[in-house]
This record gives structure tokens, C-alpha cells and sequence, in this order.
């Protein structure tokens, strides 16, 4: 994306790049394919190429299952041909041969699939799949259960106008751990919320969920205490549904803040805790020890056992717990993960007697988060990557503070731009990525998306297209929609870091096509005004596109009052174009008119506040910002000295 491009050539860009992204360089046609792309699939797969014709999509198909077959990859496979017109699915143990079609589902080693699947290579990683649609059966097999759900969330992507794409995919994670941390201050997400985020991550391929809410008093103050019967209720239940989308629901509790790390009563208390989730079900746990206090102890007894406080004695306690966690609980509970934790040092490269400790001394199966080279790095480099991993003592597992906005820099803002600036190859050097997102769950998923097409397939992964793509999974596949979404990511593409300078730019295609009105308009203004109006109008008629053809209800109410707030704006930019018209026709009345109603516009749109139901941080929504106020003031500015002139 070059900072040239423009919002107005953003649509015949955007339309281009739907039709092309089947062509991206992991895609490769055999010589007798029919022409035309391979259907899109998200995340970019390893292995995507033409097996032959599209199958035709028939009323009666049959459906080949055995008891090895994952009960969440049968319902997803069932669904996706009956919502494409299959009218019966015979459900079969063994395929008739006398079927129009036939979708072979289960282990890539059954012995039909593995026939089914030859020409097409199974790959030897845990979550891994091989698909094969040709002559009148799709074969899909997993390395797993996991990759058959995978398999099949690849088939609803290549199912389209009746007909199933001819296809061959060889495909796994570059990635073991990929997905979502729930770890932001601020009013947690509701159940409704959580339950959509983990649809949202098996639909994109992610097997991680961290429950981690700072403002669960639960989860960090009231620790100890067990939770109320309604809210294990409520916990279970969405335990159930990430185990049926394939998710990891990892559970984490924070005593850092108050633990007496030498009393066996708080280390029985943690271990209760624990049991109480892994009693719902829950196999994966963390135990955070960020954000806390390292340089004092919270009860005298610590500092008789592990010395005056500091770095390294604070290491040498937490060594002690998260050891006594892993070794006592997680070893002996059946299907437990390894342990994940978050040091208090998380975020830089400094060698310290903490760093020290934990790498000579924490059990080699924990899992060590790290936020990169700072809380919001700017960049995240397999050379960083690597000098984390040696000051840890293991791969690290990176929990990317993006795109979250519980910070100041973030006040009033939607973080919408695609991932960037994370170097390809990382996946050589970290355990696993997850996204921290917004108070805003819905709203996340458009960068969230496009970060877990990068932990999927890091070397595969290409910026723009990724946008794209989720834009169209936003949109539910109408490019139209796509077109608007791309729209406000660029109103609202601004991500901050706690330094001076954003890791990205807000609004670069509209900031790049307002530098080019006004340089054009110094020497002809009409040219100018011309050119700039369609991205005026696109701006203003954005907010009724999205919220017209988006299918997603939860984005729509996240994004209530930025959208709203768009509408003025677009407005403002349309009446100022008419300042600008007037004041070049000499028509006082109308240029006073306009500015009116320009300056009432933008004052409304400036106006509009943060929901104190949605987030902590209360104030005006942020939109494009300062690029639209300018052009707000800088039409004032003329319409004042064209009015002393005359």
C-alpha cells in the first residue's frame, strides 16, 4: 500500500485484489486447470493448487464418517453442503461408489481418505490437513481431530456457486499457539461477547483463548475466593463452545498483587482455583505475574525465605510457585497443558538477575509470555525474538498488545489497521502469538483477523491481501461492503505505542489524498474540489453501507458511535467542498450557508462520546484525526479571508 494511493481509487484497488487473491504466490495452477482463481482461503494456506474441474454441488450427496471422525468438523461439513443446496446427505460408514458425490471425512490415514487424498501430500504436523476435491469426491483428513475441523472450515471456503473448487491443499499452523488474550483493563467482554470470539477464532484457525480480564475481580484482587455457582455456570458454558470450535479456553488467575509466595495456604489457594476450572473442563492454564510490584514483599514470611526484596529474589519465589504449579497440579491432572505465565519483566531485552533466575530455574515445560521490546512494540524482529528466547531460557510465547486500547494513547479509538511490521520467520522462533484486542470484541476481529492469518502462516502472509480478506469476511463476502469496511480501517488505522511515534499511521490514504487537494488546489481550485469530491461523498454514505450489508451485529454495536461520528464528518467534508465552490464563484450567500453547515457538522461529529458501558476511558470518539478537523479549520480560514477581501 503506497502512501500515494487514494480512498477513491481504494474501491477499483480493493475489487481488484478480490478477484486476484487466489493468485497469491502460495497459489499455483496445474497446466490442464480450467482458468480462473481458486476461491479465497483464510488463513493462507501452505499449499493451496488446482486438482481439477469445480465438483457440481448435487440435491443428494453422500457423507463418509467413521467413529474417528471429530463431531464439530461432521456438524460444520454437514452444514456447509446443506446451506449450498445439498438437499440429502446420506450419511455413510462406507461410501456406495454410486454417488454424485461423495466427502470422505476423518483421519488422513483411513485407509479411503489416504486413497482419495493421493496426489495431494498429508503433512506431519500436529493440526495439519489434506483436502482433495476431484472426479466426484472431496477427501478431507486430518493429522487430528483439530486439523479435520480445520479441513473442514478450508471446505466452506471452497464451496461457492454450487460447486465445489477443484482443489488440493496441504496445510498446518507455522504456529502451535495462535489466537486471543482477553487481558485489557477496562469493562470485560459480556458472555455473548466471549461466546462470539470463539466462533470467530475456529473460523480462523486459532486454538488459543486466554480468559484474563483485569477487572475480573476473580481473576486478580479476590483471587483466593472460588468463583459463585452462576459464574462457573457461565464459565462453563463458554468452555463448551471453544472446545467445540477447537480452542484451547485457557484459564488464567494474577495473585501477584497479594500472594504470600512462601505461605502453603495461598499456594493451596491457587491450585483450588485451578481445580475448580479444570473441574468445568478447562486443560489449559495461566498464571500472569505482570503489572505487579517486584521490589516489595506482601507478607514478612517471603523475606525470610527468599531475602531482602528485589529482582532476583522475586524471581526466586515466583521459580517457586509457578514450579510447585507445574509439578504438582499440571503433571498430575490428565490432558493438562504445559503451564503459561507472564513475568513481570515482559517487555525488553535487559539481562537481570530476574531474567537470570527464571531461565536457570523454572521448569523447562512453562510456557514464558513476552509483549516484544516493549509494551506496544513498534516491531517485532526474529533477532529480538531470539535474544528473548535466550534470556528466558526457552521460546517465547509473544502476547502482542494489539489491538487493544485500554491505554491513553488510545483514548477514544478504534484500532482497526491489518498486523504489521512482525518479521516472517517468527514462527521459527516463538511458541505461539496471540492478539490482546479491544474492550471492543467485535470491532477486533478486523485486525485480530489478520493476525492470525500471520501466526497461521507468517511467511505466507502478505499485508494487503490479509486486509482484504478481512474486510470480505467482515462484509460476508460482499465486496460492495468490503469496499465501505476498507473505508473506516482507514478513518480509524491509528496504533499507538507509549512512545511519540504510532507503531501505525492513522489514515493514510485519506491523509495522502488531502495533501494532493490542497497542493492541486493552490493553482486550480475546481480541479481540486472535483477530484476530492467522491471521497467526500464515500466518507459520508459509509456509515448506511456498513450498517445496511454487515452481517455481524456485534461489529455494528461496537462501532455505533464511530460510525455515526463518520457520517457528520463525510457531511463536513461534503459542505466544505461547497464553501470552497462558492467562495471560487464569488457566491457569499452560499459559502456562509455552507460553512454553517459545515461547522455544525463537524462540531456534532466532535462531540460524539465514548459509551461508558463499552470502556473506561471516556471522551470523544476519534476519527481520522487531526486530517478531518484540519480540513475543517483550513476551509474556515479561507471563507474568512475571502469575506475581508471582498
Amino acid at each position: 500500500m503506497t502512501a500515494r494511493r487514494t480512498l477513491k481509487a481504494c474501491t477499483a484497488a480493493a475489487l481488484l485484489l478480490a478477484a486476484s487473491v487466489g493468485a497469491a504466490p502460495t497459489v499455483t495452477a496445474a497446466p490442464s486447470a480450467p482458468p480462473g482463481p481458486l476461491p479465497t482461503v483464510s488463513p493462507t494456506p501452505q499449499h493451496l493448487a488446482r486438482a481439477g474441474d469445480d465438483l457440481p454441488l448435487p440435491a443428494r450427496a453422500e457423507l463418509v464418517v467413521g467413529d474417528t471422525t471429530d463431531p464439530a468438523a461432521r456438524a460444520l461439513v454437514t452444514k456447509t453442503l446443506q446451506d449450498r443446496g445439498v438437499q440429502r446427505l446420506d450419511v455413510r460408514a462406507k461410501a456406495s461408489g454410486h454417488a454424485a458425490l461423495t466427502v470422505l471425512l476423518g483421519p488422513a490415514a483411513r485407509p479411503d481418505i489416504a486413497q482419495a487424498l493421493r496426489g495431494t501430500e498429508v503433512p506431519d504436523h500436529e493440526e495439519g490437513y489434506a483436502l482433495r476435491a476431484a472426479r466426484r469426491t472431496v477427501a478431507l483428513g486430518g493429522t487430528d481431530a483439530t486439523g479435520q475441523f480445520y479441513a473442514a472450515q478450508t471446505l466452506r471456503q471452497l464451496v461457492a456457486r454450487h460447486a465445489v473448487a477443484g482443489a488440493s491443499v496441504s496445510d498446518f499452523p507455522s504456529m502451535r499457539l495462535r489466537g486471543s488474550i482477553e487481558g485489557f483493563y477496562g469493562p470485560p467482554w459480556t458472555t455473548d461477547e466471549r461466546l462470539d470470539q470463539m466462533d470467530f477464532l475456529g473460523e480462523v484457525k486459532s486454538n488459543t483463548y486466554v480468559y484474563a480480564p483485569k477487572d475480573d475481580p476473580y481473576h486478580r484482587d479476590k483471587w483466593r475466593d472460588p468463583y459463585p455457582a452462576d459464574k462457573l455456570t457461565e464459565l462453563g458454558e463458554l468452555v463448551d463452545r471453544a472446545g467445540a470450535n477447537h480452542v484451547r479456553f485457557t484459564f488464567a488467575v494474577s495473585p501477584g498483587g497479594s500472594i504470600c509466595y512462601s505461605d502453603p495456604a495461598d499456594v493451596k489457594a491457587l491450585t483450588a482455583k485451578l481445580q475448580s476450572l479444570y473441574d468445568l473442563g478447562v486443560r489449559s492454564f495461566s498464571v500472569p505475574l505482570d503489572d505487579i510490584s517486584y521490589t516489595k514483599w506482601n507478607c514478612a514470611a517471603d523475606e525470610a525465605t527468599f531475602g531482602a526484596p528485589g529482582r532476583g529474589p522475586a524471581a526466586l519465589a515466583q521459580v517457586a510457585l509457578l514450579n510447585a504449579v507445574q509439578q504438582d497440579f499440571i503433571a498430575t491432572h490428565d490432558g493438562a497443558n504445559p503451564l503459561q505465565m507472564v513475568p513481570t519483566e515482559y517487555g525488553d531485552l535487559t539481562d537481570t538477575a530476574y531474567k537470570q533466575e527464571i531461565r536457570a530455574h523454572l521448569d523447562s515445560a512453562v510456557e514464558v509470555m513476552w509483549t516484544g521490546t516493549d509494551v506496544v512494540p513498534p516491531e517485532i524482529t526474529n533477532s529480538q525474538a531470539q535474544q528473548a528466547s535466550q534470556l528466558f531460557g526457552r521460546k517465547v510465547f509473544v502476547w502482542d498488545n494489539y489491538p487493544v486500547n485500554d491505554f491513553g494513547k488510545t483514548a477514544g479509538r478504534l484500532l482497526l489497521a491489518p498486523y504489521d511490521k512482525r518479521e516472517a520467520g517468527l514462527s521459527d522462533n516463538l511458541s505461539g502469538l496471540v492478539s490482546n484486542p479491544m474492550n471492543q470484541e467485535a470491532a477486533s476481529k478486523l485486525a485480530v483477523f489478520t493476525m492470525s492469518d500471520f501466526s497461521w502462516n507468517d511467511r505466507g502472509y502478505d499485508r494487503t491481501r490479509s486486509a482484504r480478506r478481512s474486510a470480505l469476511h467482515l462484509a460476508g463476502g460482499d465486496p460492495r461492503v468490503a469496499d465501505a469496511v476498507q473505508v473506516f480501517v482507514d478513518l480509524n488505522h491509528m496504533a499507538p505505542t507509549f512512545g511519540d511515534t504510532p507503531w501505525q499511521p492513522q489514515a493514510p490514504l485519506l491523509s495522502a489524498e488531502l495533501d494532493d487537494f490542497w497542493q492541486t488546489y493552490e493553482t486550480d481550485p475546481r480541479a481540486a474540489i472535483r477530484a476530492f469530491s467522491p471521497t467526500a461523498a464515500t466518507i459520508a454514505r459509509t456509515p448506511a453501507v456498513l450498517r445496511d450489508g454487515v452481517p455481524d451485529r456485534l461489529f455494528l454495536h461496537d462501532a455505533d458511535r464511530w460510525l455515526t461520528a463518520t457520517g457528520h464528518w463525510g457531511e463536513a467534508l461534503r459542505q466544505g467542498l461547497t464553501v470552497l465552490r462558492a467562495i471560487d464563484t464569488h457566491d457569499k450567500e452560499g459559502a456562509a450557508t455552507a460553512r454553517t453547515a459545515m461547522d455544525a457538522a463537524a462540531d456534532t461529529a466532535a462531540h460524539i462520546t465514548v459509551d461508558p458501558a463499552e470502556h473506561h476511558q471516556l471522551g470523544p470518539v476519534k476519527i481520522a484525526d487531526p486530517y478531518l478537523q484540519d480540513f475543517v479549520t483550513k476551509v474556515d480560514a479561507l471563507h474568512d479571508a475571502a469575506a475581508q477581501e471582498s
